[in-house]
């Protein structure tokens, strides 16, 4: 039964359709998604436990942090044994998350739902998030933006599925949210396992000698737009100093955009007091249709302007956005939110787009396990970002400061950091030839891969 989960036994036949690869990666990025629309389950569980809002909120953040490091050690591992075995893991690991969870929840032990939900699901949202991503380049050697958008944007907007779901069985289940949550952990558990063994099965990888009729490869390096037919592995990519600059590119951008993200609701009524709680939460859920949307939309504009000009728009035009929040913010409304809108989908973005601007450095070879160890910079950032708003907030609290003073220095430090993730951008080039694999080596490796 297991050997169905082999990479061999995935190799695409004759005519199948690419196309049915990007809907399975999404159903697993849907599904791993739900992490974001955890602060659902914030309060219902504090009441649930007697615990305070950071115990509750450790869930969330050794999730995070699980993710990162899962992503980063598990991506060659990932890249060896392909899609199918990878995301049959990630059901695994995220699908009995819930489960011990539930377990923790229903005998009072807070300890199990961090065990639960926290660890091993955070192996599977880190599995799951780098388990598509080569496979769906190598389908998509054409569009490799579109193809990772298509799949990641089912990550930045598995909230605005799971958050109404699990409202509404919250209150399906029991009166008081604090009673439901055991049987809506074992409801989602058992869904997304469902959903996500679906991917799996549906998944497939490309026959060595296949390539999208029409298209022939660019050639060897092309410098304007930085494309390899060259390889470099995940083990020589980290010595590069393109690797670092890419981080730092990433670092950057999520930092600017989680900074936002972490206090979204509470600073659009610092700036406007005539906003209340519900015009607030309707504008956090614009936002996130703005991190899903620029997903798609952006990455797949970077197959056509190039990934390093897509970055410079993120970046540059992202700075520009912060700064004229901060001097123009106030004064209107719409433009606040247009403003967070932009740099919002430019945030989504970034996540989609760095997977192709990897395969175009360092090729095809391991561009998973390559993703996997950059997604350190998001772990990194998921911290730098809510600290900086929330420390500086703290700060100018004490000072008695009001309204929009609460964050302008904190925007305008992101300004900064985006200034800086621009400067690095700027200073990409092509990989040197020295890292790349030797053509002979490359072949024999990819054979014993499949």
């Amino acid at each position: 039964m297991l050997a169905l989960l082999d990479r061999e036994r995935t190799v695409a036949g004759p005519g199948f359709n690419r196309w049915l690869v990007p809907p399975a990666a999404l159903a697993v990025h849907l599904s791993i998604g739900q992490v974001y629309a955890f602060s659902v389950f914030n309060a219902p569980l504090a009441e649930r436990f007697g615990a305070s809002a950071t115990d509750i909120a450790i869930i969330f953040s050794i999730a995070i942090v699980m993710l990162g490091l899962s992503a980063a050690f598990g991506g060659t591992w990932v890249e060896r044994n392909g899609p199918r075995k990878a995301m049959a893991l990630s059901a695994t690991c995220w699908s009995l998350g819930f489960l011990i969870a539930a377990l923790g929840i229903s005998s009072g032990q807070l300890w199990l739902v961090y065990l639960g939900y926290g660890v091993l699901g955070g192996v599977g949202l880190g599995i799951g998030y780098i388990s598509p991503v080569s496979t769906l380049i190598k389908w998509f050697p054409d569009r490799p933006g579109l193809a990772t958008g298509l799949a990641i944007m089912g990550f930045g907007g598995g909230a605005l599925v799971a958050s109404p779901l699990s409202n509404r069985l919250l209150g399906l289940y029991a009166e008081n949210p604090a009673d439901a949550l055991v049987p809506v952990f074992l409801t989602l558990g058992i869904t997304y396992a469902v959903l996500m063994s679906l991917g799996a099965y549906v998944v497939r990888v490309p026959s060595p000698d296949w390539r999208p009729e029409g298209w022939t490869p660019p050639p060897a390096t092309d410098t304007a737009s930085m494309k390899t037919t060259a390889n470099v592995s995940a083990a020589n990519a980290i010595k590069t100093p393109q690797f670092w600059l890419l981080w730092t590119v990433l670092f950057c951008n999520v930092t600017a955009g989680i900074g936002i993200l972490a206090q979204a609701s509470p600073m659009v009524q610092a700036f406007f007091s005539s906003v209340d709680a519900a015009e607030a939460a309707g504008y956090v859920g614009l936002l996130s249709l703005a991190n899903m949307a620029g997903r798609l939309v952006w990455s797949s504009t970077s197959d056509v302007i190039g990934r390093k000009n897509t970055y410079v728009m993120y970046l540059g035009v992202g700075a520009a956005a912060y700064l004229l929040v901060v001097l123009f913010g106030q004064l209107s409304l719409t433009v606040f939110v247009l403003l967070t809108v932009v740099i919002l989908s430019f945030y989504g973005g970034g996540f989609a787009t760095v997977p192709a601007y990897l395969k175009d450095l360092f090729g095809g070879y391991q561009v998973g396990a390559i993703h996997g160890r950059l997604l350190t910079a998001w772990s990194a950032a998921g911290v730098a970002g809510p600290i900086i708003v929330s420390r500086i907030l703290d700060v100018q609290t004490s000072r008695g400061a009001e309204g929009p003073d609460l964050y302008t220095l904190s925007l305008s430090i992101m300004v900064g950091v985006l200034l800086v993730g621009f400067v690095a951008n700027l200073l990409v080039r092509p990989v040197n030839r020295k890292f790349h694999e030797p053509a002979a080596d490359r072949q024999s490796a990819l054979a014993g891969e499949r």
